[in-house]
Formats: structure tokens, sequence, C-alpha cells
């Protein structure tokens, strides 16, 4: 009973830091030893653009398949990088407490980034984040990143690029500490990734009662209720996880609210939804189809929650929204 328990990390600094923070709470849950077992995923090594390559699970999968091999005995995953679709014999047996689910623009001298100069340089992979900066930064140069923190707040300081922009959470979690300015992009005008700020606990389906139950413990219900929310509206919209679209969902008292914007590439146009309910089975009446077995009762909440956001998805694609967002590729 007191051999270690193998959790599969990415070997990013960042991967590595929040693995260890639910490797340490575990631990607490267990009496028992947590190890990192450092894996290297596609993402690591494919140095392409984001906007080609992330909807594909590439941060994901070489994790999910060494898991299965019994290689480690569950992962912890950014859940912003994983696609809508568990794999076969996989479950989310956790999602731990949310940390800030915004997202920070970085520069040397504090500019805000709607104030930046005509022609500054602003440095982002992610084609909701590059939408977003065409908006609020319309003269601004887009400059497609890849690479670490350090990585890209060095290109900041150096003058190489006018800012960055940067997951609040990530931040947060290397305990990131530098001279560089940061500006906090509010949610309600800037909203993000579907799970951002958020972990995914995964272990397999036939994994030892005693590490599911463990894994349990660590599951906060108000993240795991908003973002099964988000990334069925996701999943509605049939778009991969590095779509130019944007959900944030919290749960205030008995109800929750979801925020959710569909954005052109060039950040010309974008169609969104502001969208409250209560916890309760009362909106299948009003907005479910009738068609959805997840909404068939609702008692469970996390299905509740699920029809509720695909239901939102149907609403996006019926403004338009299809036009916008790339297809989800297997």
């Amino acid at each position: 009973m007191s051999s270690p328990i193998r959790l599969g990390t990415r070997r990013s600094a960042l991967a590595q830091a929040q693995s260890g923070h639910v490797a340490a709470a575990l631990e607490k849950v267990v009496g028992r030893p947590v190890v990192l077992v450092p894996i290297t995923s596609e993402g690591d090594t494919n140095r392409a653009s984001l906007s080609e390559i992330g909807g594909q699970g590439i941060f994901a999968t070489r994790l999910r398949e060494a898991l299965l091999a019994g290689e480690c005995d569950f992962l912890v995953h950014s859940l912003k990088d994983l696609p809508t679709a568990v794999p076969e014999g996989l479950v989310i047996a956790a999602t731990p407490v949310r940390e800030d689910a915004r997202d920070v623009a970085i520069t040397r001298g504090g500019t805000p980034l709607h104030e930046l100069r005509a022609g500054s340089t602003v440095g982002t992979g992610s084609p909701r984040r590059i939408a977003q900066v065409r908006r609020r930064a319309p003269h601004s140069t887009v400059v497609d990143l890849r690479g670490n923190v350090d990585s890209r707040l060095a290109r900041v300081a150096s003058g190489e690029l006018d800012a960055v922009i940067l997951a609040a959470a990530g931040l947060s979690r290397l305990g990131t500490d530098s001279p560089l300015h940061r500006e906090e992009l509010g949610l309600s005008e800037w909203p993000t990734a579907p799970g951002q700020g958020a972990l995914a606990v995964e272990t397999t389906t036939d994994a030892p009662a005693e590490l599911r139950e463990a894994l349990a413990v660590l599951d906060d219900a108000p993240t795991r209720l908003a973002i099964t929310l988000e990334r069925a509206i996701l999943e509605g919209l049939d778009a991969g996880c590095q779509a130019p679209m944007a959900a944030h969902a919290v749960v205030e008292g008995d109800e929750i609210r979801v925020r959710t914007v569909v954005y052109a590439a060039d950040g010309g146009r974008r169609i969104g939804l502001d969208v409250t309910e209560p916890l309760n089975e009362g909106y299948i009446q009003r907005n479910g189809s009738g068609n959805d077995a997840d909404a068939a009762d609702g008692a469970d909440p996390i299905q509740a929650v699920r029809s509720l956001g695909l239901a939102v998805a149907r609403r996006l694609l019926e403004q338009g929204a299809a036009e916008l967002v790339p297809r989800e590729q297997s």
C-alpha cells in the first residue's frame, strides 16, 4: 500500500508545476508518495503554429497512450488543451478548484493593449487571442508565438516584441516574478478558452477503486459544472480546442452564467451570447430540443449543464457561427 502512485505529465515547467500541485494534494489524501512521470507530447516537439495543429489533441494524445499502456496511473492536463471527446477507457476523475481564468497582456512599460502605438508587435499563437488582439489593438501586428513562458517574457524584455498574451493561471502556478508589467484582461470583454485556468485529472475506467475515490476528493463541484458547460458549447460547435471562440462560465449561488463569443479570424466579426440559468431542470423544458439523450431527465446537474451548453451552441450556429469556426478534425 506504500508504493508510489505514478502521475503522467508533460515535460514543460508549467505542466510539471501544475502536476506537482495535484501530486501534493493527493499525497495528503492517500498518505502515499506520488511521483511524476515526464512524457514528451507531440505539442512539445512540433513547432508548427497552433492554428495549424492545435485542434488535434497534440498535447494529450501521447500522455493518454502512456496511461492506457500502464506507464502511469493517472494524468494531469491543462483542460483547455483537451479535445471534448474522452477516449474509450478513460475518465476525467477530478477537476480541482480553478485558478484565475483570465488572460494577461505583458508589456515593458505598462501601456494598455488598446493604447499600443501603431505597428506594435503582440505575440500569441492562439487563434482566439489573435482575433481578440485584432479587435482590441487593430493597429498592432500579431506575431505567431510558441515556446515556454520564460522565453515569451524574454522576447518582451529584450524589445523583440512589445507585448505577449499569456494565461494568468500559468503565471500563478509557475510563481513567475517579472519586472514586466501585466494588464489583466477582464472576462466580460475578453472571455477565454473553454476550460482555461482549470486542470483535468484523468485515469482509466478500470483504475483501482481506491485511486478513483482518492482522486474524487480533489474534485471541485462548481469548477466541474462550469467547465462542463463551456466544453459542451465547444462540442456543439464541432470546433477544435484552438478554434477562435471563447466560453467562460461561473456558478453564482443557485444559477450558472456563461459568456461565449465566436470570432472571425481577422477579428472583424463576432457572435456572442450571455446566458444565465438556474441550476435545476427547468431550463430543459425551455431550451432543450427534446432530442438529446442527456436531457432526458434533469436530475443530474452535470448532464443538465451539458444540455444547456449544446443548446447555447445551437443558438450560436443559428446566428451564423458556422461561418466563423473551423470544424474539428479527428
